[in-house]
């Protein structure tokens, strides 16, 4: 697994010839944690193709196999679970790591919540430095209880309530993580829990929910809020899983292709869910050549193939609004900014502080170092983009952020100057084989 030594594998893009190729990114990886916990608690068997093998998802897998559920991989590549049923998950024998899986961490934490178990959970130093309060607090009132660090950090023990009682809970900030844990929490509560959101986050979990044949009921207000309401101590039925291309991975060699002169790329399969779409949305906006082939429906999820060529960019205003939908996408937007013509605002983006890594001060002294005119402003970053690259010639300190280290890595395949980072091993928690796949499409990694 990732981060199991100590010796840092730096990584160097510098700027090749046009981009070409079709390929398929690694699956989506909030529907992989999902559906290894989901499977773990319907009664049966689920078979999940596509799973993304990439860090964060396998640390999930190996926490469902600690709380009892027998999680195995076929050869090919097929994975199966056999659930416990719900309120059937046992105490795990030795503390779970969770690595630096801040969703599987925070959802285990929602099941454990009401199941009458005792965990332990760590992590690799990025996770333990990220705030846990926001599920501590609404776990907290289905009565779990938490003994951890100073902030509500990892590493942390919680003992879930044996009788718990449904709660409703109005999420502070927009977060899918959150809502998630609350509705996981509610799966063994008797009675119905309801969560009220906002601002619509990605609703990976409501889908999901309904496809194992929980009772669940989505309202959504003139405003734009969702009202969640999920009736606990359903009986799962197990199922049979296609997870899509993940839409946040697909980003990077998207992005790649429309800076890199004379490019054109397919990516196949893609989730094209609409609260997860914010990038692609946003880069249309930008006057980005981006098709969409063949749109279908794959196990609940719409999917397409995404035919990308190089374009002449402009700079835009992304609304606060847009955030909750590509929050995982704000570097490798920045990225494409740096390359566009005109200013771009991103706003909103307090979000970004409490990533893998600080994400917000990383994008904007990162492309300070490349050459590119950006500036803080509060939570918004702005890019000043010349309608081409910036110069790069920047070794970039990566922090354990997967998505930092592949944005940089992409404007390295633009820029006059190659672009490095000092370490590329957090790559492999969401898209392993990046290098890889850059390569094919002609890409120059050393």
């Amino acid at each position: 697994m990732t981060h199991t030594t100590t010796t840092p594998h730096p990584l160097r893009a510098r700027r090749a010839g046009a981009l070409a190729g079709a390929a398929r990114v690694p699956g989506d990886k909030s529907i992989s944690h999902r559906a290894l916990m989901m499977g773990a608690l319907a009664v049966g068997r689920t078979t999940v193709e596509g799973l993304l093998e990439g860090e964060d998802v396998l640390r999930t897998a190996e926490a469902m196999r600690q709380m009892g559920a027998t999680v195995t991989r076929g050869a090919d590549g097929v994975w199966t679970i056999d659930g416990v049923g719900v309120g059937g998950l046992c105490e795990p024998a030795e503390v779970i790591d969770m690595g630096n899986a801040g969703t599987g961490a925070r959802l285990v934490m929602g099941l454990v919540a009401t199941h009458p178990i005792t965990a332990c959970f760590t992590g690799d130093a990025s996770l333990r430095s990220r705030p846990m309060k926001r599920v501590i607090a609404p776990l907290s009132l289905f009565g779990a209880e938490f003994m951890a660090r100073e902030g509500g950090r990892l590493p942390l023990a919680m003992r879930g309530n044996p009788s718990p009682a449904p709660v409703s809970y109005t999420v502070p900030v927009a977060s899918a993580q959150v809502k998630s844990a609350v509705l996981l929490a509610g799966l063994n509560t008797p009675g119905v829990t309801t969560v009220i959101e906002p601002v619509a986050t990605r609703d990976h979990t409501e889908r999901m929910l309904k496809g194992f044949g929980a009772e669940l009921d989505v309202r959504v207000a003139a405003d734009g809020s969702r009202t969640i309401t999920l009736v606990g101590q359903p009986r799962l039925s197990p199922c049979a899983i296609v997870v899509p291309a993940d839409p946040s991975s697909a980003a990077f060699p998207a992005v790649a292709a429309l800076i890199v002169p004379g490019s054109e790329i397919v990516l196949e399969a893609v989730g094209t869910n609409p609260l997860r779409f914010g990038l692609f949305e946003t880069l249309l906006e930008m006057g980005a050549d981006i098709a969409l082939e063949n749109p279908r429906e794959v196990a609940g999820e719409p999917v397409a193939d995404l035919r990308i060529k190089a374009s002449a960019l402009k700079g835009v205003a992304v609304p606060p609004a847009r955030a909750p939908s590509m929050i995982d996408e704000y570097p490798i937007l920045a990225v494409a900014a740096a390359c566009a013509t005109g200013e771009t605002r991103m706003q909103g983006l307090a979000e970004l502080r409490v990533k893998e890594s600080n994400r917000f001060d990383a994008v904007v002294n990162g492309l300070a170092a490349c050459g590119a005119t950006v500036r803080a402003e509060g939570d918004d970053i702005v890019v000043t983009g010349a309608g081409e690259p910036p110069k790069g010639g920047a070794t970039i300190a990566a922090n354990l952020d997967h998505r930092i280290a592949m944005a940089f890595l992409v404007l390295g395949m633009a820029s006059d100057e190659p672009v490095a980072i000092d370490d590329v091993r957090a790559v492999d928690t969401s898209f392993p084989g990046f290098a890889a796949m850059m390569t094919g499409f002609g890409a120059d990694l050393a």
